[in-house]
């Protein structure tokens, strides 16, 4: 890591090139490491209510070098270590393992054989396994696992060729050979599931910032040979919250929990777990802090790992938007407005002379809110190679510790909030053939391996109104793209219609939040906002369903059963409704535009308001 010193984006230090990561540049792969890179760098990144749901003191934003300044600051950002080692030249062909005693300082490999000394390109693939350990894969092993007559552990020399052939496209064409003894073996099928068991291959137990042996883990998984910049390489997990004033209750205040975890004692009660003296020291910060035993005591418990009194937070346990919807559902919102939280509240713009589709479609709104000013918090807990599959095999952003912090990114942005009629909603779930419909998403929801963290979002249950939200919203960044001149990718949705077990007294929630926050100045120019004042918003409602009624792969879109991986969508495909994964919560996952316009089959909640559309249109034309 010494000496490289490359340009990354603080966005970009969370996802997609995080902790685990790989990112490219000019002809570079580099990996991120764990956090312990850091040290003690990053700007402090202030989010009680996330630090609270996530178990952590605090969390850190990757310090911001002005440009051109690189030289003369010596404080520096995550670290990234060269990744995968195996290189090659692409004159000569001969590959090398790379040392990071090698690296000089701002100057990419070089091949010191050919007289043009060109730059080193890395190797494809890599291999992984469901543990997340990564590493390249034996190049050495794999040259001599079809030699004829040749032990493949006979050769000691690790001098290799990586050859390119003309004789056709696919990976037949590529092969690995050993200078030495003349083996090769061509790349064909190296992305089959076992195909490195075959040769003998075993998952390293490691990442490639680890360097020390006592860092590794005995890992029984095999590990598979996958490309570099394959979408199963990296999962990671990102939570984000919308900074919300803070309840004035002093007991459940998110600042005093913050004065308590940012207190000169705070570390120490956590080690000392469960010991005579944590009593005296939960006093002693209780006291400093201005507030109750009883709230120390319990932030400790929560905070600790192994406090036989209850287990660490679990990142379901408490979910933020319950405490969202309730600031922007809240009579008193724009009184309560603060410095990160600025709203207020707007209509439609209904009037007396609106034709029947736009009353109905009033109906179906309960109220608009305009954010001209939110501040989003996202933070990197962990990430998952090979399979999505929730927590169960989560890599922490620091494999060998508990992590105290985590890195986080803020972002300023506006946006509009939109919530649905209750009584509208709950008759239109009642239906028979909307629940069936739901019904068989839900199916493949539950077998799908993304169940666990789809699960965080929809709930125990997966909502009729979830799914037809989740569509609309991504018609609306749609629709709004190209009302409002921002980029797609510059804006991104909340969903809020997550069922809750049953019993609950959790108020239920039926609404979107559209907003932008990109990190940079687009999300600061007020035309979001704009777009959702009257007469600008029903406009772009009726825009957006008109524009949801066909798409151009119809009717295979129209007729789907199932697409996307695991078959979670159904009419939607990236003709109509799909969007750059940054803008959407759960991966692209849970649409149909059915569930909004309905067809023959189903109905959907605003076929009323596009019927009587169609009928005033017809009238109109009809009209002498």
């Amino acid at each position: 890591m010494k000496d490289i010193r490359r340009k990354v984006r603080r966005t970009q230090t969370i996802s997609p090139f995080g902790v685990g990561g790989i990112i490219d540049l000019q002809g570079e792969s580099f990996v991120a490491a764990d956090i312990r890179s850091w040290g003690n760098q990053g700007d402090p990144v202030d989010s009680p209510r996330l630090a609270r749901k996530l178990g952590v003191r605090g969390f850190r934003a990757a310090a911001v070098i002005p440009s051109g300044k690189a030289q003369y600051v010596s404080r520096r950002g995550p670290g990234y270590v060269r990744f995968p080692r195996w290189l090659f030249c692409p004159k000569c062909r001969v590959m090398t393992h790379w040392r990071p005693e090698a690296e000089q300082k701002d100057k990419a490999p070089k091949c010191g054989r050919c007289s043009n000394a060109p730059q080193l390109a890395p190797m494809r693939f890599i291999q992984v396994c469901r543990e997340g350990h990564m590493a390249d894969v034996d190049w050495r092993r794999w040259a001599h696992s079809r030699a004829e007559g040749h032990d493949q552990r006979q050769c000691g020399v690790r001098s290799l060729k990586f050859v390119a052939t003309p004789d056709s496209s696919g990976l037949d064409a590529l092969k690995v050979a050993c200078i030495t003894c003349d083996a090769y073996r061509t790349l064909e099928g190296i992305s089959q599931k076992y195909i490195l068991k075959q040769i003998g291959a075993h998952c390293s137990g490691s990442h490639p910032w680890q360097t020390s042996d006592d860092e590794r883990d005995e890992c029984a998984e095999m590990p598979r040979a996958v490309q570099r910049g394959a979408s199963n390489v990296y999962f990671p997990l990102v939570h984000s919250a919308i900074e919300i004033p803070s309840p004035s209750d002093p007991e459940t205040d998110d600042e005093a929990a913050q004065r308590v975890m940012t207190h000169a004692m705070w570390e120490e009660l956590i080690e000392t777990g469960d010991a005579p003296v944590t009593g005296v020291i939960v006093e002693h910060i209780a006291k400093k802090c201005g507030v109750s035993v009883e709230f120390v005591d319990g932030l400790r418990r929560a905070h600790t790992p192994d406090a036989s009194a209850g287990p660490v937070i679990d990142a379901t346990v408490e979910d933020l938007s319950i405490a969202e919807w309730a600031a922007f559902t809240s009579s008193d919102s724009e009184k309560d407005s603060t410095a990160d939280f600025s709203v207020r509240q707007v209509g439609l713009g209904a009037h007396v002379d609106d034709p029947a589709s736009l009353e109905l479609l009033h109906h179906r709104v309960d109220r608009v809110v305009v954010a001209d000013r939110i501040r989003e918090v996202r933070a990197l807990e962990g990430f998952s190679r090979y399979e999505s599959e929730g927590r169960e095999r989560l890599v922490s952003v620091n494999p060998v510790a508990r992590a105290q912090w985590l890195p986080a990114v803020e972002s300023y942005g506006e946006g509009i909030f939109i919530s649905f009629n209750q009584d509208a909603l709950e008759e239109w779930e009642s239906s028979p053939d909307v629940l069936s419909w739901v019904k068989g998403i839900e199916g493949n929801l539950e077998a799908s391996f993304q169940i666990e963290r789809l699960r965080e979002k929809t709930g125990p249950r997966l909502l009729p109104r979830f799914v037809m939200l989740h569509t609309l919203a991504h018609q609306f960044i749609r629709q709004l793209s190209y009302d409002s001149g921002y980029n797609a990718a510059s804006l991104r949705e909340r969903i809020y219609a997550r069922s809750h077990p049953v019993g609950s007294q959790v108020p239920q929630q039926a609404g979107i939040f559209i907003y932008t926050a990109a990190g940079d100045s687009e999300g600061t120019l007020g035309g979001l906002v704009r777009q959702g004042l009257p007469p600008h918003l029903m406009d772009t409602v009726v825009r957006l369903l008109e524009s949801a009624q066909w798409c151009s792969q119809d009717p295979l879109c129209a007729d789907s059963t199932g697409r996307s991986l695991a078959n979670l969508n159904r009419a939607a495909c990236h003709a109509c409704s799909l969007l750059p994964e940054t803008c959407c919560e759960i991966g692209n996952t849970l649409l149909d535009r059915t569930l909004l316009i309905g067809d023959g089959r189903v109905a959907g909640f605003f076929q009323p308001v596009i019927q009587a559309a169609f009928e005033e249109s017809a009238a109109a034309v009809d009209a002498p």
